[in-house]
């Protein structure tokens, strides 16, 4: 017998992601095969974890990848493979998103479904604009319409019924038709005057918006190239616009990063730069991959154990942090033991500090400068003669670390405890190269030299020269100058000194 799967129609919203729904973000993860359109922002797009069958269908005004028919049969076939199908749309589906027309085929023939709302530009776009599509001391209605013509070039739309409503107009998906819209109102008795707005781009990095009157406002879009995907809204609430703007004076509006640190670390810089009004593409080039061999590592934690001389412990990274106390509690020592004794804790910086005092153990020495090069210049100079240095890190940790320690001839083991290994992707690099071509990014953020190893890997052939990195210390930089990338430097290799670079260089 077939097994049937099931089809979920959700909405997007309109580009920023945190007007993503969260049970949508949920479905992103849950289903096997997403079909997707041609307006899911990239920053939304790249929360797609890997691994799932994605089917573009986009489509634009004058380009089809795929007729409605085409896409109504994608679902059905994928479903009736037993597939779980995340039909992804932007807006909300059943705002003129066609959805009703997706369901029909589906219940038809008997297909489980769900629908999952999403934010619609209609109202968000103004929002961010500044402008509250009601208002209790202007409007009394709001009229959502869609601006497309028939398919024999006639309009579609009523003017005068909307006029004499009296109430906030909306169009979407109008902006070709922007002229002829404001004529028919005009000719429909609409105050030649009447406030008028254009959104280009709404919620997102590349927001514009035009402010004018229905007589002036064809004009002034065409002036300043106004684009679509494009909201337009006429009514009394375009004049609350310049009170109740908002979004434009966030720090970093009008920008967008591309952030490629490892997944566990991507939320807590990603939040911040998004709460400074910054569109974040998470892209993690690398990832971890703990060592499962863990012979080495318990040989020389009980030779510590046995050691009777000064013992240095040193962490290089929150991470190491972390797998280093996830195989101690896989293991059979005693952590009473491994602490017996002279032994001192060396941490690369305060965050690795930070995820050490987690765990309940204080450090004995931080460096001044946050790097490998400092750390073991500080330990070569603070350790007493002949100690025992044991380093827990990456399998491939940076070579500046270990010079001055064998200078002051102390006993060093470098221990790998994980590999950071590079992400590889397709559908979504190529979004990324399209998007450096039209300089729709502003900087790529690195956190690590592997970081920016791992970007080259899965971007190819990307002219490098486009990208502006800003780095968190000299050695990520240096990896990034081999490649012509214009190099920002954080005055400190911490997340708060790039925050504070980015913050400076690129804020409004």
């Amino acid at each position: 017998m077939e097994r049937t799967g099931k089809v979920w129609l959700a909405g997007a919203g309109p580009g920023d992601t945190g007007l993503l729904t969260v049970k949508t973000k949920r479905l992103l993860g849950k289903a096997d095969v997403i079909v997707y359109d041609a307006l899911i922002s990239l920053e939304i797009f790249a929360q797609i974890p890997p691994g799932k069958e994605l089917i573009y269908v986009g489509k634009r005004a004058g380009r089809h990848t795929c007729s409605q028919s085409e896409i109504n049969e994608t679902l059905l076939r994928k479903a009736k493979e037993g597939k779980r199908v995340l039909r992804l749309k932007g807006g909300d589906p059943f705002i003129f998103g066609r959805g009703g027309e997706e369901l029909e085929i589906l219940a038809k023939e008997g297909i489980p479904f769900e629908v999952v709302p999403g934010v619609t530009s209609a109202s968000a776009a103004a929002a961010y604009a500044g402008i509250p599509v009601t208002h209790r001391d202007y409007v009394s209605s709001l009229h959502v319409i869609t601006g497309h013509a028939r398919r024999d070039g006639e309009s579609r739309i009523q003017y005068e019924p909307l006029v004499k409503a009296g109430g906030t107009l909306v169009f979407l998906m109008g902006i070709s038709a922007l002229e002829n819209i404001c004529e028919g109102l005009i000719d429909a008795g609409i105050d030649r005057q009447m406030p008028a707005a254009v959104i280009e781009q709404g919620t997102t990095s590349r927001q514009r918006k035009v402010i004018a009157s229905v007589e002036t406002i064809a004009a002034q879009a065409r002036e300043e190239r106004i684009q679509a995907p494009a909201v337009i809204v006429v009514g009394q609430v375009c004049g609350l616009e310049n009170a109740f703007s908002w979004s434009e004076k966030r720090l970093l509006a009008r920008r967008q990063f591309l952030l490629t640190r490892p997944a566990e670390h991507q939320p807590v810089l990603a939040g911040r730069l998004r709460d400074m009004g910054a569109q974040v593409i998470e892209m993690p080039t690398i990832q971890i991959a703990p060592i499962q061999e863990d012979s080495e590592f318990e040989r020389a934690l009980r030779e510590q154990i046995e050691d009777e001389k000064e013992k240095w412990m040193v962490f290089t990274s929150s991470i190491g942090v972390r797998i280093f106390f996830e195989k101690l509690s896989k293991s059979n020592l005693d952590i009473r033991d491994i602490l017996r004794g002279r032994v001192k804790i060396a941490a690369i910086g305060r965050a690795t500090e930070r995820k050490l005092l987690e765990y309940g153990w204080g450090t004995d020495l931080v460096p001044e400068e946050y790097c490998a090069g400092a750390l073991g210049r500080e330990l070569a100079k603070k350790a007493a003669g002949r100690s025992s240095v044991r380093i827990f890190r990456a399998r491939n940790g940076s070579k500046e670390l270990l010079p001055p320690l064998f200078e002051q001839r102390l006993h060093v083991e470098d221990i790998p405890i994980y590999d950071t290994e590079h992400r590889i992707y397709d559908e979504e690099c190529n979004k990324i190269k399209e998007a450096f071509e039209k300089r729709y990014i502003d900087a790529v953020i690195f956190t690590s030299a592997s970081t920016v190893r791992g970007f080259v890997e899965a971007m190819g052939d990307l002219d490098y020269t486009r990208c502006r990195a800003v780095c968190i210390g000299r050695q990520t930089a240096k990896e990034a100058a081999k490649y012509g990338m214009e190099l920002q430097i954080a005055k400190q290799a911490s997340i708060d000194s790039m925050i504070e670079l980015l913050a400076s260089y690129y804020g409004n």
